[in-house]
């Protein structure tokens, strides 16, 4: 019978850093289901998210010499690179491209009639409405209709640092609304 390895963060860390496989290995061990969560929080497609998870595991074997425990724990950074990766997944051109040729069936417009219910039953579009039309515009562009900081500048023709600027005020300003 095998004995089980247990390793500190710094120990594992440091054998990462040595690029040892036995905390590789024991590094997807325990932490892969938990950051299998945060990319099926972005990504439902099982085949998608299995590759997502292991592109993000190679990219963490890969950038492991960068890890710097002053500047936050393990798993969180871990947790960044997983997120990141998920999200460029998103945004990818060929991922984009494949959902476009995606067949809408009975399960798919079922999904989308549930999305939009629920943004309604819980009046965000209401909030959104009340915006002034410059941010009204970017909030809708970037969650209605799921366009990047980038899409939205490009299609509107705004500065990049001005769709990023509109999108944090707008946001400070549904916050205090909804507080209300």
């Amino acid at each position: 019978m095998k004995a089980i390895q247990k390793y500190t963060e710094q120990e594992l860390v440091a054998l990462l850093k040595e690029r040892d496989a036995n905390a590789f290995s024991y590094l997807y061990d325990n932490y892969a289901a938990a950051l299998n969560s945060i990319v099926r929080s972005f990504i439902q497609d099982d085949q998608l998210a299995d590759c997502v998870l292991q592109d993000s595991f190679v990219k963490i074997w890969k950038q492991a010499s960068t890890f710097d425990s002053v500047k936050g724990r393990l798993f969180t950074w871990m947790s960044s690179i997983v997120r990141n990766t998920a999200i460029d997944t998103l945004r990818s051109k060929d991922w984009k491209n494949s959902r476009q040729n995606v067949e809408l069936d009975d399960r798919n417009s079922d999904m989308v009639a549930d999305n939009t219910l629920n943004i309604d039953a819980i009046g965000l579009r209401k909030f959104v409405g009340g915006l002034k039309e410059e941010y009204k515009t970017v909030v809708e562009m970037c969650y209605f209709d799921g366009l990047s900081q980038n899409d939205i500048a490009q299609t509107t023709g705004m500065p990049l640092g001005t769709v990023k600027t509109r999108l944090r005020k707008a946001l400070i300003e549904l916050r205090s609304r909804i507080k209300r």
